[in-house]
């Protein structure tokens, strides 16, 4: 038979406390964890480009979209918005949304190369210029879902550059426009918008199956076009 020793409730009151740091670490950095996640996702994406993988990098890209929506929503609902995760949406955006997705356009001529780097810059303008001091609105198309155009219409072409340019060509002046976007707050508001986000998960689980593609370029173009009358934010 055990007798309790005179420290044993003193062990249990630590090992409570314990029990409340790892709860509250992982609380605040959960939506941190899915901000790296989607940098991860990006940085995948880029190898699988520089390797040749083009179909794998343009279906991470797109993990990378589900993942940056998701972790704004997770921040919010655990009261967990920091300047620190504020700081990893930036860095995943700018590794998945900008080099990740204009590694897609690259190609050994020179012209598709230029028009690489240029989506590049104009993804570091959208990020760094074009922020919104109105609550619950963006100014300019989100990158995000710029990335999202191309990367379905990317695997639905089969890499098709005269289609990605005519995309591209298309999608940037939505970006750097004035336009306000309401912010896409998919996981916190309506019904429909959360069936919409688990279409995408469900989505992903067919990537061998090309049209899959056709249900992502259809969600970011409403929200490019539509943005008001479908997508405004309703918390």
């Amino acid at each position: 038979m055990t007798v309790p020793g005179p420290f044993s409730g003193l062990s249990w009151w630590t090992n409570m406390a314990m029990g409340v740091q790892v709860r509250e670490f992982a609380r605040k950095n959960a939506a941190n964890v899915l901000s790296v996640a989607n940098m991860v996702m990006g940085m995948s994406s880029i190898l699988s480009s520089l390797n040749g993988h083009h179909h794998a990098a343009c279906w991470l890209v797109l993990i990378g979209y589900l993942l940056d929506l998701a972790d704004g929503a997770v921040a919010r609902r655990l009261n967990a918005c920091s300047a620190l995760g504020a700081k990893l949406d930036e860095y995943a955006d700018f590794t998945t949304f900008g080099i990740a997705t204009a590694l897609l356009l690259r190609t050994p001529n020179l012209l598709d190369n230029i028009l690489c780097i240029s989506y590049v810059l104009f993804v570091v303008v959208r990020i760094c210029f074009f922020a919104s001091e109105v609550p619950l609105v963006y100014h300019g198309l989100p990158c995000t879902y710029s990335s999202v155009i191309l990367a379905s219409a990317s695997v639905l072409s089969e890499g098709n550059m005269a289609v990605l340019w005519v995309m591209t060509v298309a999608t940037i002046p939505f970006m750097i426009s004035h336009n306000s976007y309401p912010h896409d707050r998919v996981l916190e508001s309506e019904a429909w918008k959360k069936v919409v986000y688990a279409g995408g998960v469900v989505m992903l689980f067919c990537s061998s199956f090309p049209p899959a593609c056709v249900y992502y370029l259809l969600w970011s173009v409403s929200y490019m076009l539509f943005p008001t009358s479908l997508w405004n934010a309703e918390m």
